[in-house]
């Protein structure tokens, strides 16, 4: 057993999220464990671009309110205790509500040694109107 050293807070970039999101590593899933744990921070409004994890993910949120949404699939509302799981390839995109913050635990297993391909695959930002239509589907 040891004490696993701090990491510095990291801002989340640009190409990657809408508005002010930072996260700290928790687990970066160094061998034999291929955990992979974020907790990340979410001010009002701020969002990840749409994207997918090669073994699914699953996200914990530990305090405020925020959404979550598969391509195609109804928004789902989430709050302090709740867990979402989205399934290997599933393309999604998660964050805060648009009037609190929110922070969640974000879980994946990184790639194992038989499994090719990038972890995480990256697509376009959820657009100011698809926000809106999120927030509007919005009724927990």
């Amino acid at each position: 057993m040891h004490l696993q050293p701090t990491q510095p807070t990291v801002k989340g970039p640009a190409d990657l999220f809408t508005g002010d999101v930072h996260f700290d590593v928790i687990a970066a899933g160094e061998l034999p464990s291929r955990l992979r744990v974020n907790l990340v921070r979410f001010a009002p409004g701020a969002r990840t671009a749409w994207h997918r994890h090669a073994n699914g993910q699953t996200l914990h949120v530990a305090e405020g309110r925020g959404l979550v949404q598969a391509r195609g699939g109804a928004v789902i509302a989430m709050r302090p205790g709740d867990t979402v799981y989205t399934p290997p390839g599933e393309w999604h995109w998660h964050g805060a509500a648009a009037d609190h913050f929110m922070s969640h635990l974000a879980m994946w297993e990184a790639l194992a040694e038989d499994q090719e391909g990038p972890e995480v695959v990256w697509g376009e930002h959820v657009s100011d109107e698809e926000y809106r239509a999120a927030i509007a589907g919005d009724a927990r």
